[in-house]
């Protein structure tokens, strides 16, 4: 039985992935903050948009490139940065962005990833993104832009939502500990999910048996945390950014800036004067903040309010989502969590697998809506569905 029988959906991969890892990973992957009531309003606002079908357009021949930042994209998504990657699967970013490399996918690393931008140099493609948690000592800050560059990544990626951290409380029952430490009761969840024991164990003989944040390691030699598991060593050396942060990293970065996590369109002309080359909506897939709006509620007066690229990004978990995101305005989709069900499901066959569920969903909603290219999305007709 082929992987599209077996797997036709992302949510095949994401039940697939839960029975293959720890309790402890899947409730750092999967969990959101509070009631994780803005989670489920990202799924709840997305079905509500409507799209009307269109008939008689005859064979269409179907263009799912995308123009970003002075490039063609011959897909319209990419992999959102997602911290300590290589916690829910042994070398999740060498397969991320080997599989972006190949696919010509944009991938971003995050600066709380379990590898550094040098280990990640070797397997990038010409779309590596960096996002950064902004390091408050300005030494640090300049080293680390400079760490990105020299390792090839070409796009910078401001996140500006999490200026203290979060509670989730599901990740926190789940007793996970920054750093990871593998305690006797996260070892008995280790114990049943022998893939995923046996490819850590591989990957991290000499830290432990568990990864932890390589591209931190220069800066915190030496540091104790005591932070809880939802905060982490890079907390020791953050700050929560400002307008002036915001201008210092202009000044300092020369290629494309974005900054994530924007969800009020009233910040969008100050983001333009700032000298921002693409705004990135997103409330963080519900893991920051439990009374966030859906980013589709909020996209179509984002588009209203800038000629800036928009990126868009919580609770993609389809192509359909991606037409009902483009039809509202975005330029470009980013998906986090998706790309790490397909990792842990099936290992480095499963980004390909999603790639292709993604690519073949985004076909058939547009053979449906009798468009060719993307760009069509702008004019489709909308409904408002309860």
């Amino acid at each position: 039985m082929d992987l599209d029988q077996r797997y036709p959906g992302l949510s095949d991969l994401r039940a697939r992935a839960r029975a293959r890892l720890p309790r402890f990973v899947w409730e750092y992957l999967d969990s959101a903050t509070g009631q994780e009531a803005t989670q489920a309003r990202n799924r709840l606002c997305l079905d509500r948009i409507g799209l009307m079908p269109a008939i008689l357009n005859g064979p269409q021949e179907v263009d799912l490139s995308v123009p970003l930042f002075g490039d063609l994209l011959p897909l319209p998504f990419g992999m959102a940065p997602v911290g300590m990657s290589g916690l829910i699967w042994p070398d999740a970013e060498g397969h991320l962005a080997r599989h972006a490399r190949e696919a010509g996918l944009p991938y971003s690393l995050s600066t709380v990833a379990s590898q550094s931008p040098e280990d990640l140099a070797p397997h990038l493609g010409t779309h590596g993104w960096f996002q950064m948690y902004p390091p408050k000592d300005e030494g640090i800050r300049k080293d680390m832009l400079n760490r990105a560059r020299e390792a090839g990544f070409k796009v910078l990626v401001l996140t500006v939502d999490v200026p203290v951290a979060s509670r989730r409380e599901r990740q926190v029952r789940s007793g996970l500990t920054q750093p990871p430490r593998l305690t006797p009761r996260l070892l008995a969840q280790v114990a049943v999910r022998p893939a995923w024991a046996l490819g850590m164990a591989a990957r991290h003989r000499h830290e432990g048996g568990m990864p932890h944040m390589r591209t931190l390691d220069k800066y915190t030699a030496g540091a104790a945390s005591a932070l809880s598991s939802t905060a982490h060593i890079g907390y020791l050396l953050r700050t929560a950014p400002d307008w002036e942060y915001l201008a210092w990293l202009r000044a300092h970065w020369q290629g494309p800036l974005v900054v994530k996590g924007v969800l009020d369109a009233r910040d969008a002309p100050r983001l333009s004067k700032a000298g921002v080359d693409a705004i990135w909506l997103s409330n963080h897939a519900g893991r920051q903040f439990d009374a966030a709006p859906a980013p589709i509620e909020v996209l179509p007066e984002m588009r209203a309010a800038t000629d800036l690229p928009l990126i868009f990004d919580s609770g993609i978990e389809g192509g359909l989502d991606i037409l009902r995101a483009m039809a509202l305005g975005a330029d470009f989709v980013m998906m986090g969590r998706a790309w790490h069900y397909a990792l842990a499901a099936l290992g480095p066959r499963g980004l390909d697998h999603l790639t292709a569920i993604l690519t073949k969903d985004l076909k058939a909603n547009m053979g449906q809506l009798g468009i060719s290219t993307l760009a069509e999305t702008r004019g489709l007709r909308q409904l408002a569905l309860t």
